[in-house]
């Protein structure tokens, strides 16, 4: 019966360590670096919206989209924090 079992529970050993468990890293990385978010961080929302970090609260953050253009967000949309030396410039 165990050596029936044995190549069930490989499997289920080998999806564990290549799917699952990187999806979890990725997660808690991302969790750290939303809840590390400072005023003047510059962040993507989970619409695609580009902006500064103006104020930070336990639960919002408020994103000044362009000069005088502020929206409220919760900190949990935003998708990423871009890091201002590895940003590529805009093709304006």
């Amino acid at each position: 019966m165990l050596v029936q079992m044995l190549p069930l529970v490989l499997i289920f050993v080998v999806f564990w360590f290549l799917l699952i468990r990187p999806q979890q890293k990725r997660m808690k990385d991302h969790k750290t670096k939303i809840e590390a978010v400072k005023k003047g961080d510059q962040v993507v929302t989970g619409g695609g919206l580009v902006g500064k970090v103006v104020r930070v609260d336990d639960i919002y953050v408020d994103v000044e989209l362009a000069p005088g253009m502020k929206v409220k967000a919760v900190k949990g949309t935003l998708s990423d924090v871009v890091d201002p030396m590895t940003a590529k410039p805009a093709n304006d």
